[in-house]
C-alpha cells in the first residue's frame, strides 16, 4: 500500500493512500489521532471522505455523474425511476422478473394504517408539506414494528424498503391534500409509481386526474435526477443516524428534515420565491443581472452555479430540454416563466457568468417545470425528498451491510473557557 509521510514533532509518521476507481485520491487519518494526538479539521466537511461507497460518482470539475457506473444522460434517457431506484439499492439493473417483482412489492405496500389519517387531520391546514412528511415517515415504525430490528435477514431489509418506497408517495400525497384541505384520493393499483403520485395529488371528487405523458416523462427524470448525489447534507444525514443502528424510518425521516433548508433541497423553492419577487418590482430581470454583478449589492441570482460542479451541471443540461417541452406542450403564458427565460439567456451569454461558470442548475429548471405543473411551491421540496428517497435507502443499506461500520463520531477543537471555580450565588434551596 503506498503511504505519505507526515512530520509532526520531529517524528516522522506513514499515511496510508488510497485511490478509487476513478481515480480519487485520499489519505487515510483513522489512526492519526492515536498515533500523533491530532486530528483534522474540515468545518463543513468539505475535504473529508467520510465513507467508502459504490453508488454514485461525481467529477464536478469534468460535469460527470454516474449511479453505479452508468452515465446519468442515459439512465433519464433510456432507464425509468422505478428502475433507477432498483439500481441504486440493489446495486445492478434488474432482470425483468427482479423488476417485476419489484414493482409488485410497491403496489402491494401503498396503503397506509387508516388510523395515520387522524394525524393529518391533526395537524393545521397550514402546515408545511415537510413538517407532515418528515413526522409521517417516522410515525410509520409505530405500525411496522417487526421492522425495526438492528439485525435484519435480507428478506426483511428488503420488506422494509419497498414498504417505504410505496408509502412515502402516498404520505406526501397526503400531505399535500391536507394543506389545502381536500379529501384524500387512494392509489390505483393499475398505475404505475409516478402516474399514481400524479392521481392521488390531484384528482379530485368532481375530476379525476389522467397522467399527460410528457409531464409524466419530465417528472420521471426528475426524479432520476434527484435520485442520488453522493455525500450530500441530507444523505449524509440518513447515514449518521442509521449508524446508530437507528431504523430506517427514523433515518430517512432525519434526511428529510435536513433537505428542508433553503441551501439543501429548499433552493428550487427560493428560485420561484425571486422570480416572484422579480415580477413584484416590475419584472425588469435586467435590473437583477445588474445587481447580481453589484459586490456591494447582497442580492444573488438563486438557481445558479452549483458547489460540486464547477463547469455545467451534467442534470441541468438534461432537465433543460424536458423544461423547454413541458412549456411548450402546455402552452402557459406565466409572467414568472417569461423572467426564467430571460435570466437563462442572460446567464448563458453574459461574459460575466461565462467566465466564472454560473450556469443554471438543476435547481433553477426543477421550479420552473414544478410550477408549470401547478405543484404549489410549499410542495417543491417534497418533490425533492420523493426523488432522493432511493438514493437515500442505498446508502443506509450500503452503510449497514457495511461488517466494519461504527457508529459515527466526529471530533472537535474546544475553544471555550479554560477551567475554573464554581461561584455560588445563593439560589439552592
Amino acid at each position: 500500500m503506498s503511504t505519505a509521510k507526515l512530520e509532526l514533532n520531529n517524528k516522522t509518521y506513514e499515511v496510508p493512500l488510497i485511490e478509487g476507481t476513478e481515480g480519487e485520491k485520499a489519505m487515510d487519518v483513522t489512526r492519526l489521532r492515536a498515533e500523533t494526538g491530532y486530528i483534522t479539521l474540515d468545518p463543513s466537511y468539505a475535504n473529508t471522505g467520510s465513507c467508502l461507497s459504490s453508488i454514485t460518482y461525481i467529477d464536478g470539475d469534468a460535469g460527470i455523474l454516474r449511479y453505479r457506473g452508468i452515465d446519468i444522460a442515459e439512465l433519464c434517457e433510456k432507464s425509468t425511476f422505478m428502475e433507477v431506484s432498483y439500481l441504486l439499492i440493489y446495486g445492478h439493473l434488474p432482470s425483468q422478473e427482479e423488476y417485476q417483482r419489484f414493482k409488485d412489492k410497491i403496489t402491494y405496500h401503498s396503503l397506509i394504517h387508516e388510523d395515520m389519517k387522524s394525524f393529518f387531520t391533526s395537524y393545521p391546514g397550514h402546515a408545511h408539506p415537510m413538517a407532515i412528511l418528515s413526522a409521517m415517515v417516522c410515525s410509520l415504525s409505530v405500525y411496522h414494528p417487526q421492522l425495526l430490528k438492528p439485525d435484519q435477514t435480507d428478506e426483511e431489509r428488503d420488506e422494509t424498503i419497498t414498504r417505504l418506497l410505496s408509502k412515502v408517495r402516498v404520505l406526501a400525497a397526503f400531505a399535500y391534500k391536507r394543506s389545502v384541505g381536500r379529501a384524500f384520493v387512494y392509489t390505483k393499483p393499475e398505475l404505475d409509481y409516478l402516474s399514481n403520485f400524479m392521481h392521488m395529488m390531484f384528482t379530485t371528487p368532481i375530476q379525476p386526474y389522467v397522467a399527460d405523458e410528457v409531464i409524466r416523462k419530465a417528472l420521471d427524470v426528475l426524479f432520476i435526477l434527484h435520485a442520488d448525489h453522493e455525500q450530500n447534507c441530507s444523505t449524509s444525514t440518513v447515514r449518521m443516524v442509521g449508524s446508530s443502528k437507528a431504523n430506517l424510518f427514523a433515518a430517512i425521516s432525519a434526511g428529510i428534515c435536513a433537505l428542508w433548508g433553503p441551501l439543501h433541497g429548499g433552493a428550487n423553492q427560493a428560485v420561484i420565491e425571486m422570480l416572484e419577487a422579480i415580477n413584484k418590482d416590475g419584472g425588469s430581470y435586467k435590473k437583477f443581472i445588474d445587481k447580481a454583478k453589484d459586490k456591494s449589492d447582497p442580492f444573488k441570482l438563486m438557481g445558479f452555479g452549483h458547489r460540486v460542479y464547477k463547469n455545467y451541471d451534467p442534470r441541468a443540461q438534461i432537465i433543460k430540454k424536458y423544461c423547454d417541452k413541458v412549456l411548450d406542450h402546455l402552452g402557459i403564458n406565466d409572467p414568472i416563466l417569461e423572467i426564467a427565460k430571460g435570466l437563462e439567456e442572460a446567464a448563458l451569454t453574459d461574459p460575466y457568468f461565462i467566465e466564472r461558470k454560473l450556469y443554471p442548475n438543476v435547481d433553477f429548471y426543477s421550479g420552473i417545470i414544478y410550477r408549470a405543473m401547478r405543484i404549489p411551491t410549499n410542495m417543491f421540496t417534497v418533490m425533492f425528498a420523493l426523488g432522493r428517497l432511493p438514493g437515500w435507502i442505498a446508502h443506509w443499506k450500503e452503510m449497514i451491510e457495511d461488517p466494519g461500520m461504527k457508529i459515527a463520531r466526529p471530533r472537535q477543537i474546544y475553544t471555550g473557557e479554560g477551567h475554573h471555580n464554581y461561584v455560588d450565588i445563593g439560589i439552592r434551596p
